[in-house]
């Protein structure tokens, strides 16, 4: 299963090609975050005007729904395939890799949390900041997660995933996004 990592973003990218889909989300999430560090510099010159207001919904509609099922694609369904994969192996390197981003997750749901209440009260109009340090940790995190993905755990996944472990994490995206094969 021969696949461009890292950053695929092509529009093939779709639940039929789970990997790729992964893949191209993140390329999602990197322009979300882009767009949360503009609305940081934008806010003390300008602040929840309407243009802010959009912004915040934009990254809140975003991370509220995009990126918690990227998250869930990846550990209820990719992380436990990996695994299964390496039955009767030494799977510690890929124990690792999972527990990390594993962690990671948790970590950026914890951010973004407290990011988020931020953005309420810019989507509200409501005079807010959002801290450099706080949208800088929330941002360079998932870049870093991002970038330990794209270089290890798809092309991971690439190789030592078959076609029927593809097919099985593809139907489970369709599924946690409300898309019926029928659909399709």
């Amino acid at each position: 299963m021969p696949t461009d990592f890292p950053g695929f973003s092509g529009p093939s990218a779709s639940t039929e090609a789970p990997l790729e889909m992964l893949a191209a989300c993140h390329v999602r999430i990197e322009r979300q975050c882009s767009t949360l560090k503009r609305l940081a510099e934008y806010l003390p010159d300008h602040g929840s005007d309407m243009q802010a207001r959009q912004a915040a919904r934009s990254i809140m509609r975003y991370f509220d729904t995009s990126a918690i099922q990227h998250h869930a694609d990846e550990e209820e369904d990719l992380f436990p395939s990996l695994i299964e994969s390496m039955a009767g192996s030494d799977a510690v390197c890929i124990h690792e890799i999972i527990g990390g981003l594993s962690a990671d997750h948790r970590e950026l749901e914890s951010k973004w949390r407290a990011l988020r209440d931020v953005l309420a009260r810019i989507e509200r109009g409501e005079p807010a900041a959002l801290a450099e340090e706080d949208v800088d940790a929330f941002t360079g995190l998932y870049q870093r997660h991002i970038q330990r993905e794209e270089d290890e755990l798809l092309p991971m996944a690439a190789r030592l995933l078959d076609d029927a472990d593809i097919r099985r994490i593809g139907v489970a995206m369709r599924r946690r996004r409300g898309i019926g094969d029928d659909m399709l």
